[in-house]
């Protein structure tokens, strides 16, 4: 595995790979790696020839309270993860590389309406952040294909339309989301959680479960199901921020002639704010 710092390195191995007629897999992230992202590269690897991955803590998406002076940094550690797994190229930008202007000067890159809802409401300008470096980032990295975990539903949708709208020549792939044995969604922030608050914390998937199972079961009053589900949460040990039932393919209020929706949710346990979402098909 090579490991460039800056974009011109990057270009000049990937312009190298596509004048052979390879297919360049892309998986940011940044960092602090984990099992779920591991299997996003095993899914790299079965989708393109050549798979870069980029590691990068992304200052604009995270609030004035949030966590990004905390957030781990560990490159060290990733790094010898990603060499065991096939990974042929690392990404690792500093600041100036992605942000030569700085953040605050930068050309920002906006999706209306799928940023202002669910976890853009709650965390004001984060998918704006999103959007804009992940923009940034196919410039460099010029991918065939990116791939993204479902557990960031909301953030899934927001970077397809940010390809489909801005005409980037880059498949954009969900892949479904990876999770511990008792259903608890893999995210970087489970580390946040002490032993007593990871035994509470599959309850968000369990009571996502829960209410799949009633609307499925032909229980349409999504209002109530939502409040059910948010009571559970808050009962269990958490500190819901929403649930709600959208429509899978843009998130809009679900009509009575939409069968494919989604179930998300938000909610504190502790100092660590988790996501999670489920699929529903209804007949």
């Amino acid at each position: 595995m090579q490991t460039v710092h800056n974009i011109a390195g990057l270009r000049a191995l990937v312009d190298q790979w596509r004048s052979r007629r390879e297919r360049v897999a892309f998986v940011p992230t940044m960092g602090n790696l984990h099992a779920g992202h591991m299997h996003l590269v095993k899914q790299a690897a079965g989708a393109g020839d050549r798979v870069v991955v980029s590691i990068f803590v992304n200052p604009m998406q995270f609030g004035p309270s949030e966590d990004y002076a905390a957030y781990p940094r560990t490159l060290k550690a990733d790094s010898l993860k990603l060499a065991e797994n096939g990974v042929h190229l690392l990404f690792v930008p500093d600041m100036a590389e992605l942000y030569p202007n700085g953040v605050e000067a930068t050309t920002r890159v906006e999706v209306p309406g799928l940023s202002d809802i669910l976890c853009g409401a709650e965390r004001p300008g984060h998918f704006t952040g999103v959007a804009t470096v992940v923009a940034k980032l196919f410039s460099a990295v010029r991918p065939h294909v990116a791939l993204f975990g479902e557990k960031d539903y909301q953030q899934l949708l927001v970077v397809q339309r940010l390809a489909e709208d801005l005409c980037m020549p880059v498949e954009v792939m969900g892949v479904p989301t990876v999770r511990e044995s008792d259903g608890l969604a893999l995210s970087s922030r489970n580390g946040y959680l002490s032993l007593e608050q990871r035994a509470v914390a599959p309850l968000l998937h369990n009571a996502l479960q829960h209410a799949c199972q009633r609307l499925v079961g032909g229980d349409h009053d999504f209002a109530a199901v939502e409040a059910d589900c948010v009571a559970a949460l808050g009962e269990g040990g958490y500190t819901p921020d929403y649930v709600s039932i959208r429509r899978s393919e843009d998130l809009g209020l679900p009509q009575a002639t939409d069968t494919a929706l989604r179930i998300l949710a938000a909610a504190w346990l502790g100092k660590a704010r988790l996501i999670d979402n489920l699929p529903i098909t209804l007949k």
